[in-house]
């Protein structure tokens, strides 16, 4: 049946996500709801995490639609993430500035003002595991600092979410800044953070992962290969118990870059240098183990297998209630 209004007072078709009418003018003033973090679709290996080609990272428990009509609100979400641009603009978050741009300058004058601790340092932000570390954090509303060697792909992937550090950390006075407002600091991947003499007063908790089990355990060309990466989480692990500083080392079997929240997990001793685990559900447990706050040092080895873990903060509880 033909339409009986004219095409100029015809009701146009609503958008699938409407924009409110003002935006505030920073995003921590009107972050994401609150997701339920999860697995997300398989990468394409020999393709970098931020291609913009790349397959978009999934939600946990959160059903995945085939049709792009019936999108999911966690789905659209994860577009404006990975959009950059698009996400700043509906946030009300100002542009980038140029890399000569007057903000680094801005910020170098003001780095010795004391800073709230309340942020969580991310090391390696530009791997991949890194990044499904990251965007954990921004759906779990935390604050985010991380140490990057694209500073720009960053910034275009996570928009002004994350604070992107760039620089040796070697260099006191740059570890000094890194670190400045930081409460937590995650490490999920065997890059020798740890492995240089840094000043960590402050930090509140250090969580760790850690592949040593996987190095110890290969042999030949393997083993010469993984030399110098055994040597960087041997260091590492040392550093971290001698802190002091309240400590989560998570000692995972062979990272593998396929589906998380699919399968259960194995956390029997020995397991981590004979079984293999999804990067996506071993940054889910290291986001996980960030609020679980141990007295001392907390070390465990993990694995995917058929354990069932429903309730993180339940399991972590008793774990450090086991010693």
């Amino acid at each position: 049946m033909p339409n009986p209004l004219p095409a100029c007072h015809q009701m146009p078709t609503p958008p699938l996500f409407a924009r409110p009418s003002s935006a505030p003018s920073t995003p921590h003033s009107a972050p994401p709801p609150p997701l339920c973090p999860s697995a997300w679709t398989q990468t394409k290996p020999n393709r970098p995490f931020l291609s913009p080609r790349r397959s978009r990272p999934a939600l946990l428990a959160v059903g995945r639609s085939k049709n792009k009509d019936d999108a999911s609100f966690t789905d659209r979400i994860l577009d404006y993430i990975e959009g950059g641009p698009k996400l700043r603009k509906w946030y009300g978050a100002p542009d980038l500035l140029p890399k000569d741009g007057g903000a680094e300058d801005e910020e170098d004058e003001s780095s010795d003002i004391e800073e709230p601790r309340d942020a969580v340092l991310v090391t390696n932000g530009d791997s991949e595991i890194g990044q499904m570390v990251i965007l954990l954090l921004i759906l779990k509303r935390t604050r985010i600092k991380a140490l990057v060697k694209d500073k720009r792909s960053t910034e275009e992937a996570f928009g002004t979410y994350v604070e992107c550090m760039v620089g040796n950390i070697e260099d006191k006075s740059f570890t000094k800044k890194t670190l400045m407002g930081v409460r937590a600091v995650i490490c999920p991947a065997d890059d020798g953070f740890f492995s240089d003499l840094i000043d960590l007063k402050g930090v509140e908790h250090i969580v760790l992962l850690s592949q040593l089990s996987v190095y110890r355990n290969s042999g030949g060309l393997q083993a010469i290969m993984n030399s110098k990466l055994r040597k960087l989480a041997e260091r590492d692990e040392e550093v971290v118990i001698a802190s002091g500083i309240p400590s989560t080392i998570v000692r995972a079997a062979s990272l593998q870059t396929t589906p998380g929240g699919e399968r259960g997990f194995d956390f029997a001793e020995g397991i981590a240098a004979k079984g293999r685990i999804s990067k996506e559900d071993a940054a889910t447990i290291c986001v996980e183990a960030l609020y679980a706050v141990p007295q001392a040092t907390l070390v465990f080895e993990v694995a995917n297998g058929d354990e069932k873990v429903t309730d993180w903060k339940t399991w972590f509880a008793e774990r450090m209630a086991k010693g």
